[in-house]
């Protein structure tokens, strides 16, 4: 848990130069220090003024969050597998960025899933199921609510006050907008103890999630007498297996959220095409892509899922190519990896491969109709009751026999095939799937046989998304193919029947994709 303790002074705002009101005593400690650019108005005079005159606080107007319906549903899932337990998961605290600076914060994905909550909500939250015997579990939300302007929080607290973060919601709003009933997080620990002992309330925590808490939950369980490390790692590893696992099948309402997500890549895609001619004309093109698409998505959602991969010319061939500092050249590729995420966490994840000038060359169309063909296999064995390791495979023949079509394999598609090859694996060494929905690569603590080896069923969503990749210094390929990387990504939800690609809005194909292009240049 975060200290309780309220501090007392007004740091400077960011990027201020002060100097304190009176000198510091000398040895002052090092964690101290920071505060020596801080103004420190101390006297009962200031105090009584601050806190004085103040009109009624402006109505939040918080009402019921459109996820509330849906996350009794995933708490009860929880509460079923773990009868008599204590469940524990935290939104996760403040990550530092340098200094005195954090990161903007973003919740462990298990609490936003179980409470509805996303953005930048709630830092140091808990969420806690406390079970109540045959009758399941009690949901608990611990928060810290809003202060009164008559406390030095109100004022002075850099990271919970008013004045630094604006006005949080108080426990009734926070009841209101998830469902759950509110606690004052101060009752946190107290809360968790209750019961706790050798023949009582087992405990099981989403430990990454918060360090502090994990902390606390391990000290009552050594009070309790339960201080097998191995023991206790099963139970949280368990817990941690099981909520990223109810993620594999989207509900109605996350489903809406996946939607909105992709749409709102689709819009952020069309404005990347019309950027990229300023995108050849300045020394870090990818850069002109790159923040083209993260303002769209900043502006039309709460930011990007990922960092957008935006690579032309041989940086394409680079796979997590994110440092986007290279030029866009006519005459070449430019690969676009990239997925607005919405206010509730949920984000796309599309990739495509453009023509700087807005048409293939004859190679480039080879490479892409390809990868095309291998994208169109998988999509043709994504339907249910179909393995998840299926997808990949469907891929893999297409891309195998095109290489040996090529004459780029060492032998045959079928040996290249057969686990002891795998030489078409050297130009596409990733996988051509992955889970999504509130994390990119979601679902990623589910186990083997519920995600790799698991079965398909309507509600899941998930990639399809192969790619070839010739590194401009590979001389296994002929000239013509080096410095050419290709990828497709699309974003697919099981259907009772089949699939529908959600992303289908956005054109694949060659001619089409050249076609969009110039409208979007008229």
């Amino acid at each position: 848990m975060s200290s309780d303790t309220t501090d007392t002074t007004i740091p400077a705002a960011h990027g201020t130069d002060s100097t304190p009101d009176t000198p510091e005593a000398t040895g002052q400690p090092l964690e101290d220090r920071g505060e020596n650019r801080s103004q420190r108005p101390s006297s009962a005079a200031f105090r009584d003024f601050i806190t004085s005159g103040w009109g009624p606080r402006v109505d939040l107007g918080v009402v019921p969050s459109t996820a509330s319906t849906y996350t009794v549903a995933r708490r009860d899932a929880v509460s079923a597998a773990f009868p008599g337990e204590r469940v524990v998961v935290p939104a996760g605290t403040l990550k530092q960025r340098s200094n005195d600076t954090d990161y903007r914060f973003r919740p462990h994905s298990a609490f936003a899933h179980l409470t509805g909550l996303g953005t930048d909500q709630e830092p140091d939250a808990v969420l806690v199921l406390h079970p109540l015997g045959a009758q399941g579990h009690e949901a608990v939300l611990y928060v810290r609510p809003l202060a009164p302007r008559d406390t030095e929080e109100f004022y002075a607290d850099s990271r919970y006050g008013e004045f630094w973060v604006g006005a949080r919601p108080s426990l009734e709003d926070m009841t209101t907008l998830t469902g759950i009933r509110a606690a004052h997080v101060d009752e946190l620990p107290d809360a968790l103890a209750k019961d706790t002992g050798a023949d009582g309330v087992r405990l099981r925590v989403v430990r990454e999630a918060d360090e502090q808490v994990a902390v606390l939950v391990e000290s009552l369980r050594h009070v309790a007498g339960t201080v097998d490390e191995d023991e206790t790692a099963r139970l949280d590893a368990e817990l941690a297996e099981m909520v990223s696992e109810l993620r594999l099948v989207k509900d109605e309402h996350e489903i809406g959220q996946m939607r909105e997500a992709v749409d709102q890549t689709i819009a952020g895609f069309g404005k990347v095409v019309r950027a990229l001619p300023a995108a050849t004309t300045h020394a870090r093109g990818e850069r002109v892509v790159e923040t083209t698409f993260d303002g769209h998505a900043r502006l039309e959602g709460n930011t990007v899922g990922y960092e957008t991969i935006a690579a032309a010319g041989e940086h394409a061939t680079t796979l997590h190519w994110i440092r986007n500092d290279g030029q866009v050249r006519s005459g070449e590729l430019i690969l676009v990896d990239a997925g607005v995420e919405v206010e509730s966490l949920y984000t796309a994840d599309v990739t495509r491969t453009l023509p700087v000038d807005g048409t293939f060359t004859d190679v480039q169309r080879r490479v892409y109709t390809a990868v095309l063909d291998a994208a169109d296999a998988a999509f043709a064995v994504a339907r249910p009751g179909t393995r998840f390791a299926d997808i990949h495979a469907a891929a893999m023949v297409v891309i195998a026999e095109r290489l040996a079509d090529w004459g780029l394999l060492p032998g045959t598609a079928e040996e290249s095939l057969a686990p002891e090859g795998q030489h078409h694996r050297r130009w596409m060494v990733h996988g051509t799937s992955h889970h999504l929905g509130m994390d990119v690569h979601d679902c990623a603590q589910a186990r083997r046989e519920m995600y790799l080896d698991g079965i398909l069923e309507p509600g899941m969503v998930f990639t399809i998304e192969p790619g070839l990749y010739f590194k401009s210094d590979d001389l296994s390929v002929p000239e013509e193919y080096r410095g050419i990387g290709v990828r497709i990504e699309d974003d697919v939800l099981v259907t009772a029947d089949g699939h529908e690609n959600l992303s289908a809005a956005l054109p694949r194909r060659p001619e089409d994709v050249e076609a969009w292009m110039a409208s979007l240049r008229d």
